[in-house]
């Protein structure tokens, strides 16, 4: 019990491909241009659980792969830019206090004179956010993607292709069954599916319910304090 613990984190970096992009495909490919150094100054905004965290570490991985100095910023981090870095990416604008919406206010202007990449994202339209309305008017002025979560079917349908992609196939109820019982967040259900081809493997048995009934009983002691 406790190694199928410890196999559960971390889960696998995000990238642009492990991203299931349903009625997001414009958003994602204009996240890739961004890469490229199309675009400076970015926002996304979507419902909790939509992916926006998911892409923006993705963008920060992509573009650092790239050779081009790159940072996510969590929530509640500091907001700065360290020497040499041209490229940043901060979450959950929308939760800021005032010290936090004048550092991102710096950091968008410093990038504007000097150069540099800003992706920021919110839960709601940038002229909606509560903040500074001179930050509001700056996370408005450039491009401005809207992420839609997923339903339940392109939920099913993303878990069903990452097991594919792990060369294992799931029956319709396994996979009800995830989607019900497990948190609703896609990196916790695709850690589902890892887990279960792992320890499949290990046990030398096919995946039933008895297994993935383990899997997430295992999965929510150890999201519980020690």
């Amino acid at each position: 019990m406790q190694q199928l613990t410890l196999q559960l984190s971390p889960p696998p970096a995000p990238t642009f491909d492990s991203f299931f992009p349903a009625r997001n495909a414009a958003a994602l490919a204009q996240l890739r241009a961004l890469v490229d150094g199309e675009e400076q100054f970015v926002y996304v905004w979507g419902a909790p659980g939509s992916g926006k965290t998911h892409l923006l570490r993705s963008f920060v991985s992509a573009t650092a792969a790239r050779g081009r100095p790159a940072r996510y910023i969590a929530p509640g981090e500091h907001i700065d830019s360290a020497p040499g870095e041209s490229v940043i990416a901060c979450d959950a604008v929308h939760q800021l206090d005032m010290v936090g919406q004048l550092a991102l206010f710096d950091l968008y202007n410093r990038f504007k004179s000097g150069g540099g990449a800003l992706l920021t994202a919110g839960d709601r339209p940038p002229l909606e956010l509560p903040l500074r309305e001179d930050l509001r008017t700056r996370m408005g002025a450039g491009v401005v993607l809207r992420i839609e979560p997923l339903s339940d079917e392109e939920k099913k349908a993303a878990l069903s292709s990452h097991a594919e992609s792990r060369g294992i196939s799931l029956a319709p109820d396994l996979l009800e069954y995830i989607l019900e019982r497990a948190v609703r967040d896609m990196g916790t259900q695709m850690a589902v599916i890892d887990s279960l081809d792992r320890l499949s493997l290990e046990r030398k048995r096919p995946i039933t319910m008895p297994l993935v009934r383990e899997v997430l009983q295992l999965i929510e002691q150890s999201a519980r304090p020690a």
